[in-house]
């Protein structure tokens, strides 16, 4: 199901519906148990907002090939499951888009199989969007910053000092790399300019940093049910974002001692953690620079060439900064 986010953008909307029951199609595991999970997963109504960012993109080209771009919008969403999955195993994740984890029913090991098969669906997705040796370089270069911010954060884990520098850093490879081949891909595959399609980049990876600090926040300031996950599910496994980063350094004495109980935090502490950082101005002060980048992106959009989708990006864009989910 498409979410209704889409709804404003219709042709966007009519394409990624059609891509839904493509995305089933290229699904083909033998294994019924994680073919059934993975199908799950693609059909549980995630945003699409890196397969919706690639076709607005492509708005800016004029070589419209249905089957190369549909390819090239499957493979961003493959790669997107991918490293969810693989998330969900370092993170041991419960619940996934409201559905149980590959991890939580089938065991970590079940879980890296599945991710590393959708790896594969993804790069036979990318051959079929293009051949092109420069793009295939481009494609396996955003996968290896992707997978090195994935080990980025693995590094920061339970550290009290991790700086803004730092955490930009590594959600730079964990997200806002995807976003950034999303939207220079749908320019690129449809043939807009190289001009074009750098900005575009440029555009995708400032969205990205925009996006995962939102995220962030919304695991402090968001509702359990409009996010479809549980709230603060990393924090004992380490992972200190932006407005627990913040608020640590307005007052670290009054969180060490509950962080340094790492993975023996009761739900207790994690609630306490929470009414911290909040108290603390982590959450509000995360919100300004998640506004920073967002005023940057569309700053940014505002070079864009004057076509239509232009003001659909930018509304996409403003919409980022004040969802809930």
């Amino acid at each position: 199901m498409v979410r209704k986010l889409w709804r404003q953008f219709p042709q966007v909307q009519k394409e990624l519906t059609q891509l839904q029951p493509y995305l089933l199609k290229v699904i083909t595991l033998p294994n019924q148990r994680i073919h059934v999970k993975i199908t799950q997963l693609l059909s549980a109504g995630g945003k699409l907002l890196r397969p919706g960012f690639f076709y607005l993109f492509s708005e800016f080209g004029d070589e419209h090939d249905d089957d190369r771009l549909r390819a090239g919008a499957a493979s961003l969403e493959l790669l997107h499951v991918a490293t969810l999955i693989h998330d969900d195993v370092i993170d041991r994740s419960p619940l996934r888009r409201g559905v149980k984890t590959i991890q939580t029913e089938y065991g970590s090991r079940n879980a890296i199989y599945a991710g590393d098969y959708l790896f594969t669906a993804y790069f036979n997705e990318v051959l079929k969007a293009s051949s092109d040796p420069a793009v295939l370089k481009l494609q396996i270069n955003s996968m290896r910053e992707i997978l090195t911010g994935e080990l980025d954060q693995m590094d920061l884990n339970y550290r009290f000092n991790v700086s803004e520098g730092e955490y930009l850093n590594e959600i730079t490879g964990k997200t806002a790399v995807l976003f950034w081949l999303s939207c220079h891909q749908g320019a690129a595959i449809a043939g807009a300019s190289e001009a074009v399609a750098t900005l575009a980049g440029q555009i995708g990876l400032t969205i990205g940093r925009a996006y995962q600090i939102m995220d962030d926040i919304l695991d402090y300031d968001g509702d359990e049910k409009a996010t479809r996950k549980p709230v603060l599910e990393d924090l004992k496994s380490g992972v200190y974002s932006l407005p627990l980063i913040l608020a640590l350094q307005q007052s670290p004495k009054v969180f060490k001692p509950l962080l340094k109980k790492k993975q023996d935090m009761t739900d207790a502490d994690v609630l306490e953690v929470q009414r911290l950082v909040i108290e603390n101005k982590g959450v509000e002060l995360a919100k300004a620079r998640a506004t920073e980048f967002t005023e940057q992106a569309l700053d940014l959009i505002s070079s864009l060439p004057d076509v239509p989708v232009k003001q659909d990006i930018d509304r996409l864009t403003r919409w980022l900064l004040t969802r809930n989910q």
